[in-house]
């Protein structure tokens, strides 16, 4: 019976951490796609949004994520999330892999939802399903850019520095010992960490600093017709870049916090005498 419902559980720790990534996708590649292909489509072009209103539903979507799944499997959300707390906060090396598929099959179906859902604007703003649009699903150097010469080397070293800025502020924020946000405003607090991330990070390689964000819609949009998705565009094989960026940065990241703060901050135990003041006696 224990061994039964040790098994529900990880069901249940994956079944949150697949819905609060759909969730988070559904706002971000949402609003990329309503920037991209619907504000191609308005007159003058760029109507419906720009790079803000991007920054602030990625935000927003993170927050809402959160909030769906923290109670049950504390809404990672992010593989390179997920590995760094098994690194360095113990999170139990098992459920490290089940973490990540359920994150990447929660990011695949969030990303299906939109493909179908802007079907007629990604048709009309870009019928062969090219380059010009692959950037509401996944992310590329410069965004696509090729006025700023930016390549896959240059795109890795700013998804290990975005995302090493996401996990050392998340465990700052998650940390009991330090001072965590209060009243439930943990979620909104990282929220903002990623609207941050995106408006102060977001030029080189579109902050994905999340590997299930990009490599799960990358294949869904593959499979509906975007042949490239696998390649940048210079046509060089690209999809291992916010895959394997985000999973160094944020075990960098989470190091720096253990190393420069963490080590530092005292212990759950009582204070020793003297460290506070004493009950007065009634």
């Amino acid at each position: 019976m224990a061994e039964r419902f040790k098994r529900l559980g990880i069901i249940g720790e994956m079944s949150a951490e697949f819905l609060g990534t759909m969730i988070l996708i559904l706002f971000g590649c949402g609003v990329v796609a309503q920037v991209v292909a619907g504000g191609a489509l308005t007159t003058p072009p760029g109507g419906l949004g720009d790079h803000d209103s991007i920054a602030w539903a990625w935000g927003i979507g993170v927050t809402m994520g959160v909030y769906v799944a923290a109670r049950i499997s504390g809404a990672h959300l992010n593989p390179a999330v997920t590995l760094a707390l098994a690194t360095f906060k113990g999170f139990p090396w098992k459920k490290v892999a089940p973490y990540m598929l359920a994150q990447t099959v929660g990011a695949f179906v969030a990303a299906l939802i939109v493909r179908w859902n802007y079907t007629e604007a990604l048709a009309k703003a870009d019928p062969g399903h090219t380059i010009k649009t692959q950037g509401v699903f996944s992310t590329l150097p410069a965004n696509g850019n090729p006025n700023l010469p930016v390549h896959e080397w240059g795109a890795f070293r700013d998804q290990i520095i975005g995302t090493a800025i996401l996990l050392l502020v998340i465990l700052a924020i998650t940390d009991l010992l330090n001072t965590p946000p209060g009243a439930n405003m943990g979620p909104f607090i990282t929220g903002l960490l990623v609207v941050g991330i995106g408006m102060a990070w977001g030029t080189l390689a579109g902050y994905a600093i999340n590997p299930a964000r990009d490599f799960g819609p990358r294949l869904a949009s593959f499979i509906t017709g975007y042949g490239g998705a696998w390649r940048d565009q210079y046509g060089n094989i690209y999809f291992w870049v916010p895959i394997l960026g985000p999973l160094i940065g944020g075990l960098v990241g989470a190091g720096l916090y253990k190393l420069f703060v963490g080590r530092f901050l005292p212990s759950a135990e009582p204070e020793p005498p003297g460290r506070i003041p004493a009950s007065k006696q009634p």
